[in-house]
């Protein structure tokens, strides 16, 4: 019987198996691999504390930090996936990918999301080479550049925001004749010189050699086709969240994240705690998760010493 079971290799899985180490809880940390998301980022400018890390080096970092702290306390399960987890009296059985179970007395879930891909001609061929699905860990390497935001979304225009501060110019196209963002957002944003909007398109190819270097779209209400070159892509479609093997166990949102109580990362279930992307926090950053991570784990801890 473990005090704890992590799932989950990213910045809120790995500071909580950290912590619990610190802490001396007797965990299961069930990982596929280190890192998340940032994984495939080449340089990394906003972990805190260093200016420059790529996604390879940042998941290393994590790897190393816990195995550092693991000692007999952590149990580091490593390319296993959970299937489902569910109540047994006042604990909880986890089940993984290939049909072997333990018990633990809480949970912490902090699976992450992925992100919505585009699937269009070339899409899968330059992801990475001009498309990105990070601006916060990729913007700043289009610094000069005209690049485009494919969304037209809260995150669609945050995007935009943020990259105007160092590109020439920016393009947001989204597939909706309306754009979904706040009017406000929308308004401020659009009303900058180097930034433009266009509704209501199909996007229809990515082009490029080594590089992208351009896209082609579609106005879906005259047909009309345009090629716009480009130095780079930032996709924000929307995310995916981690969550479908706790959908019984806790509750989620309509965009299937679990919904927690902000101040202790707690879940609907009580034993259960979330953090990371996988929840419906307002905003989702790396630095953010681990913090998140952190509360769930003091929280855990005075949770089980209380018992």
């Amino acid at each position: 019987m473990y005090d704890l079971v992590i799932i989950g290799g990213g910045p809120a899985g790995t500071a909580a198996a950290v912590y619990a180490a610190r802490k001396r809880l007797k965990t299961a940390l069930v990982l596929f691999d280190w890192g998340g998301q940032s994984n495939v980022s080449e340089d990394i400018q906003n972990w805190i504390g260093t200016p420059h890390i790529s996604g390879a080096e940042l998941s290393d970092s994590f790897r190393k930090h816990v195995e550092e702290y693991a000692d007999d306390i952590i149990d580091i399960k490593m390319g296993e996936k959970a299937t489902n987890i569910s109540k047994k009296d006042e604990h909880f059985v986890v089940t993984l990918e290939g049909g072997s179970t333990f018990e633990a007395q809480t949970v912490l879930v902090s699976t992450g999301s992925h992100r919505r891909k585009l699937t269009v001609p070339g899409a899968a061929e330059f992801e990475n080479k001009g498309i990105t699905y990070c601006a916060s860990c990729d913007g700043p390497l289009f610094s000069g550049q005209d690049v485009v935001v494919i969304g037209g979304g809260n995150a669609g225009f945050e995007t935009a925001a943020q990259l105007l501060a160092y590109t020439k110019s920016v393009t947001l196209l989204s597939n909706e004749k309306e754009y979904r963002a706040d009017p406000v957002t929308v308004a401020k944003v659009l009303d900058t010189p180097n930034m433009k909007g266009i509704a209501g398109v199909e996007l229809l190819e990515i082009k490029g050699e080594k590089f992208v270097s351009s896209l082609r779209y579609k106005n879906k209400e005259s047909g009309e086709e345009t090629e716009l070159p480009t130095g780079g892509i930032f996709v924000e479609i929307g995310q995916i969240p981690a969550t479908e093997f706790v959908k019984d166990l806790v509750n989620l949102n309509d965009r299937k994240q679990i919904v927690i109580d902000p101040r202790t990362q707690q879940t609907s279930s009580v034993g259960v705690w979330a953090a990371g992307d996988c929840t419906d926090v307002l905003y989702h950053q790396n630095n953010i998760a681990a913090g998140d991570a952190v509360r769930a784990l003091e929280d855990i801890y005075i949770f089980l010493k209380a018992k």
